[in-house]
């Protein structure tokens, strides 16, 4: 054999936008280190088009999402909870270089990434019996609420929770039929734009989920003011920044959840889920029945 030295084949880390891998048109990339200045990677540097395209991306997918049934996209969560765990090795390696765990914390924290995609798979059509049903109404008539999705959101991924964070923010918002543009934590990217590989080999389809990557706020300043965005998801921002990107969001009237301290392996409750629905009422009259004015 010979004694040359094997060269390593280093990972190049892309976007994630309509399905596709791209870099960022800008060209630009930014080193990635661990919590000890150990450089890990290149990551994309994404630019306000990205962002942009990003946009145009989720818009055009979410009509084929959202007119999913609920089953079928509890089904397609299952599914990427799956190959989450088929590649739970590599997911524990990035987390443990990302966030400067042990090993053994580093597969708790995935472990429990994956409970959560399943935990928000069963949620899928069961949310509408909560949130939705029948209204009592003094009238001859039917009063039905039920939950719509709001659209697109853009969520700011947690900075320090770079996996198990990300997932808890995102599941809920793609579980309820909105699609998502995700910028993920600035500093820890990388568990992010592996998981966008497993989003694309998955059943979800393109558009439904886009990853950017690069510097949080000058990514979420266009998210937060375009005007196709319906809501954004603020928990990566500091409270300097989430002031700023409210201000912006409310010249469309986004819908805006506030960042707040989240224990991310507490069970979570259904507010992330509610927060990007919208309610639909539906009045209908009852009618009679048969000559005795009976009525159902």
């Amino acid at each position: 054999m010979s004694d040359v030295t094997r060269l390593s084949v280093f990972k190049t880390y892309k976007l994630y936008v309509g399905g596709k891998f791209p870099r960022s048109e800008s060209g630009r990339v930014y080193e990635v280190t661990d919590p000890k200045s150990n450089w890990l990677a290149n990551a994309p540097l994404s630019s306000r088009k990205d962002a942009r395209d990003a946009v145009v991306a989720a818009r055009k997918a979410f009509g084929g999402w959202s007119g999913a049934t609920a089953y079928n996209r509890g089904q397609v969560l299952y599914r990427v909870a799956e190959m989450l765990e088929g590649r739970r090795d590599q997911f524990t390696r990035e987390v443990a270089d990302a966030e400067g765990l042990s090993r053994s914390k580093s597969a708790a924290v995935v472990d429990a990434t994956i409970d959560r995609w399943v935990w928000y798979a069963g949620w899928t059509d069961k949310i509408a019996q909560i949130v939705g049903g029948g209204n009592p109404v003094a009238g001859p008539y039917f009063n039905l609420s039920s939950p719509e999705p709001t659209g697109v959101v853009a969520v700011l991924a947690p900075q320090d929770s770079s996996f198990l964070g990300l997932v808890s923010v995102l599941a809920p918002v793609i579980a309820t039929g909105n699609t998502a543009v995700v910028v993920a934590s600035e500093q820890r990217p990388l568990p992010a734009l592996s998981l966008a590989e497993v989003l694309a080999t998955s059943d979800v389809p393109g558009g439904v989920v886009n990853v950017l990557s690069g510097r949080t706020a000058e990514i979420a300043a266009p998210l937060a003011a375009h005007q196709d965005v319906n809501a954004i998801d603020l928990a990566g921002a500091d409270a300097d920044l989430a002031k700023e990107l409210e201000i912006a969001a409310a010249d469309n009237l986004k819908r805006v959840l506030r960042p707040q301290p989240v224990d991310y392996f507490e069970t979570p409750g259904t507010d992330r889920m509610t927060a990007f629905l919208e309610t639909k009422t539906v009045w209908h009259p009852t009618g009679s029945l048969g000559a005795g004015g009976s009525s159902y």
